[in-house]
């Protein structure tokens, strides 16, 4: 959907590998660029009123049938009520399964001398301190232009990204979320073709 960010309400540019959070309201759309292309964005949702109440990977699987979210995709929370729905995708491939990146992952993936490597969870944990909220409610997250395939034998596969400079992924909220990124800083794999880069963060009153 053509929008004008002249019009927006909201506009930031997120540095590479930093954590960033808002609310975004009821019927407005949240807009993610992938200023450069090929950046994993990892994300988590949670209810704005109600921190218990938080994006379930499991039923939004389960509602839309398919493990990929894309333009059309509602994501689901705990409760099993609607958050947000993608609006429009210019990417089409974003992973939900994979989760994100932290010490220990990083240990067991790759060699433990990576295990102090700056990560996603670092990043939560410190956004989520800000908002005076507990580690516990770290919960399931989308790996946003990640692209991660299930082979053949069922196992994840964590390859080169497909998103291209300038490739977006539109949400409208149908609940008032809080929205919590990652801009991811992983270098130990391909999902930010190993250079961590910025990402534009746009909302719009609908």
């Amino acid at each position: 959907m053509s929008r004008d960010i002249s019009t927006a309400i909201y506009n930031e540019k997120i540095a590479a590998g930093v954590p960033w959070s808002h609310v975004v309201k009821k019927g407005q759309t949240l807009r993610i660029i992938d200023l450069k292309g090929c950046q994993a964005v990892d994300t988590l949702f949670y209810n704005a009123n109600d921190h218990e109440e938080r994006y379930s990977a499991n039923d939004t699987v389960r509602e839309q049938g398919s493990i990929f979210v894309t333009t059309g995709t509602k994501l689901i929370s705990t409760d099993d009520n609607v958050m947000m729905e993608i609006t429009a995708d210019t990417c089409g491939n974003h992973d939900t399964l994979g989760g994100h990146c932290s010490a220990e992952s990083n240990t067991v993936r790759y060699s433990h001398d990576t295990k102090y490597m700056h990560s996603c969870r670092d990043n939560y944990l410190f956004e989520i301190g800000e908002l005076e909220m507990d580690p516990r409610d770290l919960t399931n997250n989308i790996n946003f232009f990640m692209n991660v395939p299930v082979e053949e034998d069922g196992h994840l596969a964590i390859v080169d990204g497909i998103s291209k400079p300038g490739d977006y992924v539109d949400m409208r909220a149908e609940m008032d979320t809080l929205v919590l990124v990652s801009n991811c800083p992983q270098l130990n794999n391909p999902c930010n073709a190993y250079d961590p880069s910025p990402i534009q963060m746009v909302i719009w009153e609908d």
